[in-house]
């Protein structure tokens, strides 16, 4: 980009806005979606849009470059999509520095592709929308384009470091390798989190509670474990927050036939009505999911429930 940091362009104020604009809004949901998004952002009492609806490569006629790209999550009618490996998914986690980008059509030269095509001339940060579920959006702030290929069809793209300068691209292996690992690490996180939420309805796995923002996915076994740890929904459950903790503090346990233990050192307490909800949970059963293959791993129940008879 051609303005200084002194003289900041009209298109790089706008740029800088709207990422602060996204950063924002990540930080008050889990995940974007088109409530979020389709109101736009306001700069100088102009309202701006960040994405079209229609198309996932998009410039506002406000701004001189590319403001922002999206993959979207297909919907996978009655199966469970997270089962279903998507390429960007696949890129990214098996990727090194870098992963691809399809333009929109067959025609290099058609608008769109033009934009992709100039944010990688002049190194112009954008905005990624990585679809992590149907209709469901991880913002990552600052994307670059860092190839631009008319006879594959395929842009490059790598992730900017969020803790450095939001305008200038990686320069070193080392930094995009990072920039991209982190990526992997919010998309696992994602990802996994709404298709095990998604498979419960919703609904926490001991509780029953609804609110999704007090919602998270537990990993039955951890994911440092790499022969049961995967990010599956068979390893993992929905638990409210509270819940959460005391299933990895061993306060709770669940034994492979999807009964419910609570730790005696919770039993023996006397200390108000959220302490006695969680010992009202002694003897239940979860709430399942309503298929079959989506319930809990009985052998990954069994292990953790070892772990929670240990701590007892």
């Amino acid at each position: 980009m051609t303005d200084s940091l002194e003289h900041p362009s009209l298109d790089t104020r706008m740029r800088l806005a709207v990422f602060e604009h996204i950063r924002r809004l990540s930080e008050l949901h889990d995940h974007l979606t088109a409530a979020e998004l389709r109101p736009g952002f306001v700069f100088e009492e102009r309202r701006i849009p960040v994405v079209n609806p229609q198309r996932g490569i998009f410039k506002p006629k406000e701004m001189q470059f590319l403001l922002s790209i999206r993959t979207v999550f297909p919907r996978p009618g009655g199966k469970v999509w997270y089962d279903d490996q998507r390429e960007v998914h696949r890129q990214i986690f098996e990727g090194d520095e870098a992963v691809e980008y399809a333009f929109m059509g067959k025609d290099p030269d058609a608008a769109d592709n033009r934009w992709l095509r100039e944010a990688y001339e002049n190194q112009v940060p954008v905005i990624y929308f990585l679809g992590v579920a149907p209709g469901m959006y991880q913002a990552i702030v600052p994307t670059f384009i860092s190839g631009w290929d008319p006879a594959a069809l395929k842009a490059r793209i790598t992730f900017g470091l969020p803790d450095r300068d939001q305008m200038t691209a990686p320069r070193e292996a080392l930094e995009r390798r990072y920039a991209l690992r982190t990526v992997k690490q919010r998309l696992h996180q994602a990802s996994f989190r709404e298709a095990v939420i998604a498979a419960y309805r919703g609904r926490c796995a001991l509780s029953g509670l609804r609110e999704h923002r007090l919602l998270d996915a537990a990993h039955i076994v951890s994911d440092a474990d790499e022969l049961f740890g995967q990010p599956v929904v068979t390893n993992g459950l929905p638990l409210s927050k509270i819940h959460h903790a005391a299933f990895d503090a061993h306060l709770i346990g669940i034994d492979p036939d999807y009964r419910v233990h609570v730790s005696g050192r919770l039993l023996d307490q006397r200390d108000g009505p959220i302490l006695e909800a969680l010992k009202q949970l002694q003897g239940g059963v979860l709430h399942l999911p309503d298929r079959s293959r989506d319930r809990p791993d009985r052998d990954r129940l069994a292990a953790r429930f070892e772990r929670f008879k240990l701590a007892a």
